[in-house]
């Protein structure tokens, strides 16, 4: 065999080599469409679904931020009674709320100090609520209009019209008729509060002039809503709503300052001695919180002892 020979062999076969090793690269496929290379579909092995709760921002650590109403509010009073903030030292008794707590004078105040505010926690009137903060539970109970008015829900007052007896204005005494009328308490469940008694129809009485109403600023949301539709029946009358608080409506009914006055808590005894009183419904206390904080449930004492000072800190209640 001569050298060229050999040489062409060795060339041939060197060349079969390049072939073989480069036989396992397949020519991408192209898309008939573009004429690029079709993209390769790939096979993954799907995530593992977490099963963990999702994770809150809201720290227990921070401190509480009281808030409460103010001293002249029958929300307040009724409240501190209740929930045994109020005790007795000596012939007295005294409202222990922590002097730690924010005091607002209305309802609304409440609202917007507890929606703004992570770490804070309130009370208001249940008709008042709204979907801008949390009712939690107490002792296990939801504040409902259903569990206020089976008393199972554990934190609830009466609202309460009062006036002097002697020499009541007519129509102040309709008015009172028209809260107790089947018109009246039905206008009192629709506002969220549960009705009393067994009321009867109302019959107008077509009177003309004018009265003042003064106090409580839980109650006073019903009062309009009364007053709105007592109009309806005696266009001829002008009353005037003054919302102060329980103890100025009362001091006013007492006077002469005005015909009605309304609380949202009992009546002491020496008011009791100068005043007579309609409870034209009950109304359940919310215990309220922010959004954000994830708490549903506490019992009387935990209440107690947050207003009190006693628990300063959200891990104190987990």
């Amino acid at each position: 065999m001569n050298f060229k020979k050999v040489l062409s062999l060795m060339m041939v076969f060197v060349l079969a080599l390049g072939l073989v090793a480069c036989g396992g690269d397949k020519p991408a496929e192209k898309d008939p469409a573009t004429n690029e290379p079709a993209a390769t579909e790939t096979t993954e092995t799907p995530a593992e679904e977490s099963t963990e709760a999702p994770a809150t921002d809201f720290d227990t650590a921070k401190p509480i931020t009281v808030v409460t109403r103010d001293a002249a509010s029958g929300t307040r009073g009724a409240f501190i009674e209740i929930t045994g903030v109020e005790q007795k030292e000596g012939d007295n008794k005294v409202d222990k709320t922590t002097t730690e707590a924010v005091a607002q004078k209305e309802t609304n105040g409440v609202l917007t100090a507890v929606k703004e505010d992570e770490y804070a926690i309130g009370y208001i009137s249940l008709g008042s609520l709204n979907e801008d903060v949390t009712a939690i539970k107490v002792e296990g109970v939801e504040p409902t209009e259903e569990t206020v008015g089976d008393k199972s829900y554990p934190i609830q007052r009466p609202f309460l019209l009062v006036y002097k007896e002697e020499g009541l204005d007519p129509i102040a005494k309709d008015l009172l008729a028209f809260a107790l009328s089947e018109e009246g308490q039905n206008i009192a469940v629709e506002e969220g509060y549960v009705k009393v008694g067994t009321p009867e129809a109302y019959t107008p009485a077509n009177l003309s002039g004018q009265i003042t109403v003064s106090g409580s600023t839980s109650v006073t949301p019903l009062m309009e809503k009364f007053v709105e539709a007592y109009k309806v029946h005696n266009p001829e009358v002008t009353i005037n709503i003054q919302s102060n608080g329980s103890s100025v409506g009362i001091q006013d009914a007492i006077s002469g300052n005005a015909q009605i006055g309304m609380s949202s808590r009992e009546l002491k005894d020496e008011e009791a001695s100068q005043l007579s009183e309609e409870t034209i419904a009950m109304d359940g206390i919310a215990v309220i919180v922010n959004k954000a904080n994830p708490l549903n449930d506490l019992t009387m004492e935990q209440i107690k002892n947050i207003y009190i000072g006693d628990i300063t800190m959200w891990s104190e209640v987990e």
